[in-house]
Parts: C-alpha cells; sequence; structure tokens
C-alpha cells in the first residue's frame, strides 16, 4: 500500500540527473523525433513488413493498394490509440503524484481502473457486443470516480491522505467484484476478459471525441503547470503563494481521473506508465511542469507504441497483451530508478 507522508518537491526530483548537459527544450525535439520513430516502426514492423519508403506513400496516396489499406485501416488507427493511451496514462501519473504527494502514486491509485473494468468484464459476461466495451469501461471508470469523490469530500476536513484512503478501499471492492464476474463467466469469455486485464489494444476503438477529450485535458495541464510546481512545494508554501488549494486539488483529481477513464476505456489496466514515465523525465528534463508534462506526454506515448509493436510481433502470429510487456520492461526500470533514489530511507 502506497505510503502517505506528505513530501515536498525534493521528493519526487532526488533521482541523480543522469543527463545534464541536455537543455528541455533540446530534450523536446528529441522526443518528438522518437515519438515519429516510434509511428514508423509501428507502420513497417508486423506479419507483413512494410519498406521504411513505401510508409509515406501509403499514408498520403494509397490509391486501393494492399500496402495503403493495411497502413490506414490496421496499424495507423491502432498506433494512434497505442500513443494517446501512453499519453495519457503518463500525464495522469504526473497529476497524481502532485496531488498525492507520493512519488508511488500512478493513475490505478483511487480505484478508476477498477471500476471501468468491472464494467467490461460485466459488458462481456453479458455477451453485448465489442463495440460497448469502451463504452461500458468508460461509464464504470466514471462511477468510481465519482464515488470516491463523494466519499472522500464527506462531511469531515478533506485531505489527501482521505482521499488516497478512500480509493485506496474503492480499488479493493472493485477487485472483489471483478473476481467474482471472472468465477461467474462462462469459459469461452474468460480469454478475453484476461486480455483485457492485462491491458490489450487489438480491440482498441479510437473515436473523434477521445483526442478531442485529450487535447483539451491536456491544454488544462500546460495552462496550470506554475501551480502545479507551487503545490509541488507542499500546501503550506502554495497557500503563501496566493493558491486555492482545495480548489486546484479537487481539479487535479477530475482532470487525472478523466484522462485514466480514458485511457482504460481504450486499452485495459495497462500497468507502469503512469508510474515509470513522469519519474523518468524527472530524470531527464527536470521537475518543472512547463516541460515535465509535455515530455511525459510524449515518452508515454512513444513507450506504449512500442510496447504494443513487441508485443504483436514478438511471438507472430500469436499476440501479447501489452500490459505483459510494459510490466516486464517497467519492473526492472523501477528497480533500478528505487536503487538510485534517495526518497526511500
Amino acid at each position: 500500500m502506497l505510503m502517505s507522508t506528505p513530501f515536498d518537491s525534493r521528493h519526487i526530483n532526488q533521482f541523480p540527473q543522469a543527463m545534464p548537459n541536455i537543455r528541455p527544450a533540446h530534450a523536446l525535439i528529441y522526443l518528438i523525433a522518437f515519438s515519429l520513430f516510434s509511428f514508423a516502426m509501428a507502420l513497417a514492423v508486423g506479419s507483413v513488413k512494410i519498406p521504411w519508403g513505401d510508409i509515406l506513400p501509403a499514408l498520403f496516396n494509397p490509391e486501393g493498394s494492399a500496402t495503403g489499406e493495411l497502413v490506414l485501416k490496421l496499424r495507423l488507427p491502432r498506433a494512434l490509440a497505442a500513443w494517446l493511451t501512453g499519453a495519457m496514462l503518463a500525464l495522469a501519473g504526473c497529476l497524481m503524484q502532485v496531488l498525492l504527494r507520493n512519488p508511488l502514486a500512478d493513475p490505478y491509485v483511487l480505484g478508476v481502473s477498477g471500476g471501468a473494468a468491472f464494467a467490461a468484464l460485466l459488458a462481456i459476461s453479458l455477451g453485448l457486443a465489442a463495440a460497448w466495451m469502451p463504452a461500458a469501461a468508460f461509464a464504470g471508470a466514471l462511477l468510481s470516480m465519482i464515488t470516491v469523490f463523494a466519499l472522500a469530500r464527506g462531511s469531515g476536513p478533506w485531505s489527501t491522505a482521505r482521499l488516497l484512503l478512500t480509493g485506496v478501499v474503492m480499488a479493493a471492492g472493485w477487485g472483489a467484484l471483478i473476481s467474482l464476474v471472472l468465477a461467474l463467466s462462462p469459459d469461452n469469455s474468460l480469454r478475453g476478459m484476461l486480455f483485457w486485464l492485462m491491458g490489450d489494444l487489438s480491440l482498441a476503438r479510437l473515436s473523434v471525441w477521445i483526442p478531442l477529450a485529450f487535447a483539451v485535458l491536456l491544454a488544462w495541464s500546460l495552462l496550470r503547470a506554475r501551480s502545479l510546481n507551487v503545490l509541488a512545494l507542499g500546501e503550506t508554501s502554495a497557500r503563501l503563494l496566493g493558491e486555492n488549494i482545495q480548489g486546484l486539488q479537487w481539479q487535479i483529481y477530475l482532470v487525472g481521473s478523466l484522462l485514466t477513464a480514458t485511457a482504460v476505456s481504450l486499452a485495459g489496466s495497462v500497468g507502469f506508465i503512469g508510474l515509470i514515465i513522469p519519474h523518468l523525465m524527472r530524470l531527464a528534463v527536470g521537475a518543472d511542469h512547463r516541460i515535465l508534462l509535455p515530455a511525459a506526454v510524449l515518452f508515454g506515448g512513444s513507450f506504449l507504441l512500442l510496447a504494443d509493436t513487441l508485443a504483436r510481433t514478438l511471438l507472430a502470429p500469436q499476440q501479447l497483451p501489452v500490459g505483459v510487456v510494459t510490466a516486464l520492461t517497467g519492473v526492472p526500470m523501477f528497480l533500478l530508478l528505487l536503487r538510485r533514489a534517495r526518497f526511500v530511507r
């Protein structure tokens, strides 16, 4: 369970600076290039390999060719869904770590993914079409978010510790309901359920509203970057600097939860993105959220995109859940960061 001990900005930026010679602006340029490279890899690599020189013609001048159909109708929508999912989870992780003032916080800590998972698995067990899964997952996430909000606010004094404890208890309750659904579901549905729980992009449906919602939530985060920097210094310092702490905290919770809900509705519960990426980007560009947030978005999207490319090609034609790949790569990365970090005493 996460520790709820408050910490200031020193606690979230105590990883050693491994790349001190890289300026933040240069780092963002490198991350944009890395995102383009990850998209090129996702479009070129698969059961049918596409030469790098054929990618741009397939995108902009398909002319009914088989390569154009493969790129535009199969690989590009999945690549966009993977990048957006990783970007949203990384951004939500940055916000949650500031909100809860805990370096171990991630987008799933407050039970949003549990509500989404329960609703999605219930839809599968009821035999609903795959097109209903994202809507069911988003509805479950919103239900969980509203419930945690109401219970954490309550009638007593509000605090991040109360929000954290409420979210952890809600997550445990959703876990019990998920186990119940799995136990009562027919055997022919279990494989799809388990893939969704581990994170799976094979059935991702990218609606128009998802990129629009992400753009709005990202814009809000960037506009409040200075306030996030102040809040990271501690509540006392933030109040002295004129911030409306409680209002800002609830806004962060709402935006982080909506990002998580949207990401989970796309790809299921993909782990470690929201936990690892913010720390890696603090290592690269520092703790200033004006730079940290776009850096986390770019690297989080690229990381999950490359992980999904590996998941669908490593054992081709069989596909792995992308959450397995992120866990296998995220665990050693986090252990390395944990070994070098100074926030653990």
